[in-house]
């Protein structure tokens, strides 16, 4: 059983360490847009999606967990897995958890960034979307890392 439970510290790290950075992330865009909304509250449409865009990486990583769960069968009958087997598990949700954890939190400063642009241009809100969106580039190729080497392993 200690295979299983290393896969299970993968799930959480995925989880947790891609969560990590998305309450970060979101934590430095919200503090941002709360300030432009408290003298403009009619702005909250156009900063509603920098403030959400640091959040996408919870759920990445949530996915990587929740496929690891399911590959294990821990919403069911655990099954016996091997130390090698759950380190592979492991080792594949590290370029989510780590990939997560730092691009939600340099997207958050970006989208923070943007929130200051849109608040004295807001002609040009849709602008730092696409700065935030290039830092969530990394975020997705860390997802689609952990997917591939996790789809791989025979359980």
């Amino acid at each position: 059983m200690s295979g299983l439970y290393i896969a299970m510290i993968g799930a959480a790290m995925a989880a947790f360490m891609a969560g990590i950075g998305s309450a970060i992330g979101i934590g430095y865009t919200g503090r941002a847009a709360s300030g432009v909304l408290s003298e403009a509250p009619d702005m909250f449409g156009r900063l509603f999606l920098l403030v959400a865009l640091p959040g996408t990486q919870g759920f990445y990583g949530f996915i990587i967990a929740l496929f690891i769960i399911l590959k294990v069968g821990l919403l069911g009958t655990p099954k016996m897995i091997t130390v090698a087997q759950g380190l592979e598990l492991l080792a594949a949700a590290l370029p989510i958890a780590f990939s997560g954890l730092l691009s939600a939190i340099h997207q958050g400063k970006v989208c923070a960034s943007g929130i200051d642009l849109t608040a004295k241009r807001p002609d040009q809100a849709m602008k730092p979307v696409i700065y935030g969106a290039m830092v969530e580039t990394y975020a997705v190729l860390g997802f689609l890392t952990s997917f591939f080497l996790m789809i791989n392993i025979k359980v």
